[in-house]
């Protein structure tokens, strides 16, 4: 019995040993927030829900799409659109229970078609990518992605489309399997490929999260939320992207990304650091090239201009977690706040009574392509 009991007490010591190394620790991120150029007041709340938001698209009429965060383990709608004050289901609550299991990412792209990233609850079971088209809600593309591209272990979490509607980047940020990766979709032919895997650029660094000065670690300190590439956002030209846990910002010309031809070796070497940024989720992109990025830690808003320079718009404690960003029309660009420190191994009575959750926006003074 006591041998019995020793090889247990030396396997969990083993375990937590891996899970640290492989999970824990980290640094302090600098807090690289200026005075912000916007007052707090400037952030308008657009809706309230009593589950948290995951990810908001904002088509070019002003209508307003969001999930429902897969971490909060939702169990009704996934998908809803703000219509006169009330949030529907979109599509109806018979084809979601069909289309849909961890929906996260959604974009508009310019044929008025709504995109859906669902990541099968990080690989374990089949990611897939659905298309609706807004006009007619008809489902365009229900797709599943194989195990090549999304496996155990992958989060495929954020999405963008190229102006010409052609091509979908999609973000792996790869929390668990620690492998992310930029995956290139090709929407006539609905072939994917898998790029820039482990590549620093995609990849974590050492650095802890922390909101109102807590880390986000859990299971006592043995693991610490540690993402890969989490935002994108994609302009004509160039794609810009960035760990979550990261304090760069990079872009790659999207032709080069096209290019099948480009071995690994090459086509990493076409990347540019283009500025440090914060500890960060959404990002986005206007019609000038400057780019939009969430600061996670202070509850802020950068804004990257084509000099690199970083600017803080906007800061307020009502951004909890500014998960994702989405411009609609006349240049107002849309916030979705997760508060995703309440959600992660909360219960659902913890979830529930930290709500209602917001979705908000602010006017930055120039446009964007909305959706994006």
């Amino acid at each position: 019995m006591k041998g019995v009991l020793l090889f247990l007490v030396v396997l969990l010591i083993t375990v937590a040993a891996v899970l640290w190394i492989r999970h824990g620790g980290g640094n302090t991120y600098s807090d690289l927030t200026g005075t912000p150029r916007l007052h707090a007041e400037a952030l308008e709340e657009v809706l309230t829900y009593p589950e948290p938001v995951g990810n908001v698209a904002v088509s070019s009429t002003g209508r307003i799409f969001f999930t429902v965060h897969p971490e909060s383990r939702p169990h009704g709608n996934k998908l809803l659109e703000y219509v006169d004050g009330a949030s529907i289901p979109f599509p109806s609550p018979r084809q979601q229970s069909e289309l849909f299991d961890t929906p996260l990412g959604i974009a508009i792209d310019r044929l008025n078609r709504l995109w859906v990233i669902d990541h099968g609850n990080h690989g374990l079971r089949s990611a897939r990518i659905v298309a609706i088209d807004l006009e007619t809600g008809k489902v365009l593309r229900d797709q599943h992605l194989d195990e090549t591209i999304a496996p155990a272990g992958s989060l495929l979490q954020d999405l963008q489309v190229s102006a010409d509607g052609r091509t979908i980047v999609i973000a792996d940020a790869s929390f668990w399997r620690k492998s992310p990766a930029l995956i290139v979709y090709d929407v006539e032919t609905g072939e994917a490929r898998r790029v820039l895997e482990g590549h620093p650029t995609v990849s974590a660094e050492n650095f802890v999260i922390r909101t109102d000065g807590k880390p986000m670690q859990f299971l006592g300190g043995m693991v610490a939320l540690r993402g890969g590439v989490d935002g994108i956002a994609l302009g004509p030209e160039w794609l810009y992207y960035g760990a979550l846990n990261g304090s760069g910002l990079y872009r790659i010309r999207l032709k080069d990304l096209l290019n099948r031809g480009l071995p690994a070796s090459q086509l990493a070497k076409t990347i540019e650091r283009h500025s440090n940024k914060p500890l960060s989720d959404g990002l986005s992109i206007d019609t000038d090239g400057s780019v939009y990025v969430t600061d996670v830690e202070h509850g802020a808003i950068f804004k990257i201009g084509p000099d690199s320079g970083l600017t803080t718009l906007i800061k307020s404690p009502r951004l909890r977690w500014p998960d994702a960003l989405s411009f609609g029309p006349d240049g107002y660009l849309y916030v979705a706040d997760s508060a995703l420190p309440e959600l992660i191994l909360k219960s659902d009575e913890h979830i529930r009574a930290q709500g209602p959750y917001q979705i908000f926006r602010f006017q930055t003074g120039s446009l964007g392509n909305p959706g994006q």
